[in-house]
C-alpha cells in the first residue's frame, strides 16, 4: 500500500515496488495532470488505485480494510512550504492528521507486519549552525510546511511507544527525505520545473524565478 501515490515521489515507490515484483495498492488524490509521473507512466493500469483523501479517515481505514496490505508506506502529503503559507489549515489537517489516520488504519489492519511515514529533513529546528541534523536533533520549524512534518515525527514516535511496542506488533519507521530532482515533477514553486515550464512557454527564465520567489526559493 503506498499513501500518495500519484504525487511524485510516491508515484516513484509504486515504479520500484513494482519492479521488485509487489502487488501495489494506492490511496490519493487524482492526478492534477497529464503531465504528472503517475499519468506519463501509465500506473492507473499497471496498479490498483482509488481516489482519496488521507484526511477521510473512514474511507481510508475501508480501503485497508479491503486490501490487507502486508507492507504501507505514507507518502500522501501536502509538500510544498509556499503552499503551506496560503493555506495553512490545510497543510496542518493533511500532514498531521492525514499521518494520526495513516497510523490508525495500521493499527486496525492486522495485516500490516510493516510500515513506514515519509517526512522530511525540514523537520528539524532550525539553528542555522551550518551543521548537518542528526536524527537525535531537536524536531521543530518556523513555517508551517516544516512544524507540520515534525508533528507527523512526534504522532509517529508516539503511535510506535503507545500502540506499536510489544512483541510482534507492526515495526514502524520514519524516513526523512530530502529534496529529490526527477522525471514527473511538475510541482509549483520548483527550481527545475519552474525552469522548463519557463522554457516551455517561452519566458524571460531570471523574470520567472523571480517572480515565483517566496519563502524556501533560492530566488
Amino acid at each position: 500500500m503506498v499513501t500518495g501515490d500519484t504525487g511524485f515521489k510516491g508515484s516513484w515507490m509504486a515504479i520500484w515496488l513494482l519492479e521488485l515484483g509487489a502487488d501495489v495498492y494506492g490511496y490519493a488524490l487524482p492526478s492534477k495532470s497529464s503531465k504528472e509521473n503517475f499519468e506519463r507512466a501509465g500506473l492507473s493500469s499497471k496498479i490498483k488505485h482509488t481516489d482519496g483523501d488521507v484526511r477521510d479517515l473512514k474511507k481510508m481505514k475501508e480501503y485497508f480494510t479491503q486490501v490487507q496490505p502486508d507492507i504501507a508506506f505514507h507518502l500522501a502529503a501536502q509538500s510544498l512550504v509556499t503552499d503551506s503559507y496560503e493555506n495553512p489549515v490545510y497543510n496542518y489537517e493533511t500532514n498531521i492528521m492525514g499521518s494520526v489516520n495513516f497510523f490508525e488504519c495500521i493499527r486496525h489492519t492486522s495485516s500490516i507486519k510493516a510500515a513506514v511515514n515519509v517526512t522530511t529533513d525540514k523537520c528539524y529546528e532550525n539553528k542555522e549552525t551550518g551543521q548537518e541534523y542528526k536524527e537525535t536533533d531537536p524536531l521543530g520549524g518556523h513555517d508551517p510546511y516544516s512544524s507540520s512534518k515534525a508533528c507527523s515525527e512526534i504522532v509517529t514516535q508516539s503511535y510506535v511507544k503507545s500502540f506499536f511496542n510489544k512483541t510482534g506488533s507492526c515495526k514502524i519507521a520514519s524516513a526523512r527525505a530530502g529534496n529529490v530532482i526527477g522525471g514527473g515533477d511538475w510541482a509549483a514553486n520548483r527550481i527545475v520545473p519552474d525552469i522548463f515550464r519557463a522554457i516551455e512557454s517561452k519566458k524571460n527564465l531570471l523574470c520567472v524565478m523571480r517572480a515565483q520567489s517566496g519563502p524556501g526559493n533560492l530566488f
